[in-house]
């Protein structure tokens, strides 16, 4: 038996910054494998995140890019429609790597149970890769606590907002860095950070030196050289850098990520780089933590949605180019 299905898949190879017009919309017809440990599932949202334009390159952790035609990487959160694993039921919801599609069977082992009494999407943002990898850079790499200072980029998006959020209500301080005056004010009056740079204006880097005055102790990088050698420049001796993303740096035509080291010494910085996949093994550890500052309204996230698997592509390009507000998803069902 066989069941109809779409999916969005490459038009052809990608060498730059992905584009609406380099995917398309393709018909599936899924049939059910064959032995147990499978589950067949319907994504209810897709999650598009920054890393996905070097995936879809064949730059990201030196993975190979997809070909046309085939299934796209990124979580989905889904509804399983049925199981062939006694440890899944029927209704229950699940976050799992499915492709951009409308239907599809997959491996039990890789789908993840998530609680049916918070919202789905954000199964996605704070409590998904995005919110784990803040966790993570956070609480046990730079080991935030009461009294800490700390300055993040890319602010206003996933990894950056849950970051300065954790800061806060860890007994810190956060002042985020974003693009643009409706972000920052979504950093601030949505997140709680104490301030928020807008690094489109000119004295961008005045206003942080005065906002950190007389210096941050965590500097946490989303974004890449350019705004890192800044965060350095106002970290007080023997603050820690967590290096997470370089968005200015996963397209084609962007250059390496290079940063002098002499500021680092001087500052007797001790610094981090961070993979998620690392903890991927301690996901519960996140949830148990954030679960409960979701449903108290301490953990928030925009939520920049798109309806249907046409827009998909359409909004990655928006994601890219830094177009969008929040955290970005697709609304399959």
């Amino acid at each position: 038996m066989t069941d109809p299905a779409r999916e969005v898949v490459l038009v052809h190879s990608v060498t730059a910054a992905p584009v609406a017009a380099d995917f398309t919309v393709v018909a599936r017809h899924r049939t059910a494998p064959e032995g147990d440990g499978w589950l067949k599932v319907r994504p209810l949202f897709l999650s598009l995140d920054p890393y996905m334009g070097a995936c879809i390159r064949g730059r990201h952790m030196g993975e190979p890019a997809p070909a046309p035609g085939e299934p796209l990487p990124g979580f989905c959160v889904a509804e399983v429609e049925a199981s062939r694993d006694p440890a899944f039921a029927p209704g229950d919801r699940v976050v799992t790597e499915a492709g951009w599609t409308d239907l599809a069977w997959v491996p039990s082992e890789r789908a993840r149970r998530v609680s049916t009494d918070i919202a789905a999407s954000l199964h996605l943002s704070v409590l998904g890769m995005p919110g784990l990898t803040a966790w993570a850079g956070m609480t046990q790499l730079a080991k935030i606590g009461a009294g800490d200072l700390l300055t993040v980029n890319a602010a206003a998006g996933t990894v950056g907002g849950v970051a300065g959020q954790i800061a806060r209500n860890l007994g810190g301080r956060a002042i985020g860095i974003a693009g643009g005056s409706q972000k920052c004010d979504l950093v601030v009056d949505r997140y709680g950070f104490d301030a928020c740079i807008d690094y489109r204006t000119e004295d961008w880097e005045m206003q942080l030196a005065s906002a950190v005055a007389p210096g941050s102790t965590i500097h946490f990088e989303n974004v890449g050289a350019g705004q890192l050698a800044v965060g350095i420049r106002n970290l007080k001796l023997y603050g820690r850098v967590v290096l997470c993303g370089l968005a200015d740096h996963y397209h084609a035509d962007a250059g390496p990520a290079v940063t002098a080291i002499g500021p680092l010494v001087g500052k007797r910085a001790a610094v981090f780089g961070l993979v998620v996949y690392d903890f991927y093994p301690r996901w519960s550890e996140w949830t148990a933590l954030a679960e409960p500052w979701v449903k108290a309204g301490r953990l928030t996230i925009a939520e920049d949605i798109r309806q249907g698997l046409d827009s998909a592509g359409a909004q990655l390009e928006r994601l890219v180019r830094g177009e969008n507000v929040g955290k970005t998803l697709v609304q399959v069902a």
